[in-house]
């Protein structure tokens, strides 16, 4: 995908970058053949992504990828490029660690989409640097502005809370402000007995996964799979306060691509709906199938789907016997049994 913004930066813009630049938080879809080009080659590039299958994506193109920045890497950079998230907390902290990348003199550049809010966000960084640019194109606005420290208080945002019942969330992970109310009610349908080797796909800050624990010892181990870093380090929190020590192993991966077929009992799930504002079922229909080739001829999956959503005709395409199990006006729950496997 042709990336417009920066091609016009680094163009008709006169924007110019040398050196090192780390790329923070760019999806599978973001093009940086416009800035190898500046740079002549990929050497200099080191693109920060939490969320795995993104990750995943630039490491296989032979670039430096890393979930996070490390400390010691502050003031390396010579230049920031910020794909600016949705969330306003999450923004306003990695705008911060961003800012701090850069060596004194150096550059940071913010690339978003307007229904990102990069109208506001762009208010708020002229308060504190002199910007240049805006670009405009493609619904969104790129501009830049030199290093500086004016938003180091901005790392504040970034900080964990603590939700009632002592649940650790960060910004920007998925339900950060309190409970999902569907996760709530699949943990509540839940039988007493699910087997002794589970898989919980998607499992975000670890809400499902502890709650599934409670009063099954049968479960002698959990997997808990999930793409986003932040969210798996608050769920290893989460879990590791509630004494699950020994019977959770933590997968930062991409669910839909995880594990061994066969080998479990059973899986449960709250699946993404999202990646970006329009609900897209074809994710979940890929976490059904994946929950499929991942359990056992006489295994069982449980799944909670908002319900609107129409996951019927893939669970009755993967899944031999399927149920409605439990739900209410917002959320369908299902139970599905005897997985459908491929024929040879």
């Amino acid at each position: 995908m042709t990336n417009p913004r920066l091609s016009l930066a680094l163009g008709e813009g006169g924007l110019r970058l040398s050196g090192t630049v780390a790329v923070i938080g760019p999806r599978a879809e973001y093009d940086l053949a416009p800035l190898e080009e500046m740079l002549s080659g990929r050497d200099g590039i080191t693109v920060v992504q939490r969320f795995s299958p993104d990750h995943d994506y630039f490491a296989r193109m032979g670039l430096r990828t890393l979930p996070e920045l490390p400390a010691e890497e502050a003031g390396r950079f010579d230049a920031v490029l910020f794909c600016l998230p949705r969330a306003k907390a999450l923004a306003r902290a990695e705008l911060a660690e961003a800012a701090a990348a850069v060596r004194p003199g150096g550059t940071v550049i913010v690339d978003g989409l307007k229904t990102d809010g990069v109208d506001s966000f762009l208010k708020d960084i002229r308060r504190r640097a002199e910007v240049t640019g805006p670009w405009s194109k493609a619904h969104g606005k790129i501009f830049a502005f030199p290093a500086t420290d004016a938003f180091a208080e901005w790392r504040e945002a970034g900080d964990r809370q603590t939700l009632p019942g002592g649940w650790v969330t960060a910004p920007g992970v998925f339900s950060a402000d309190g409970v999902d109310p569907a996760s709530e009610a699949l943990a509540a349908a839940l039988p007493a007995k699910l087997g002794g080797e589970v898989a919980d796909l998607g499992a975000g800050w670890g809400y499902l996964s502890a709650r599934a624990l409670e009063g099954r010892d049968g479960i002698r181990r959990l997997h808990l799979v999930e793409a986003d870093k932040a969210a798996l380090d608050c769920a290893r929190e989460n879990l590791r306060d509630r004494g699950a020590e020994g019977r959770v192993e933590f997968h930062w991966a991409d669910a839909t691509s995880w594990g061994t077929g066969g080998s479990l009992d059973a899986v449960i799930m709250n699946p993404p709906f999202h990646t970006s504002r329009a609900a897209d079922p074809g994710i979940g229909r890929a976490f059904i199938a994946t929950a499929a080739r991942l359990v056992k001829p006489s295994g069982h999956l449980w799944m909670v789907a908002n319900r609107h959503l129409p996951y019927e005709a893939a669970l009755a395409q993967s899944f031999a016997k399927v149920t409605e199990a439990g739900g209410d006006a917002r959320f369908k729950i299902f139970h599905a049994e005897r997985p459908a496997r491929p024929r040879r």
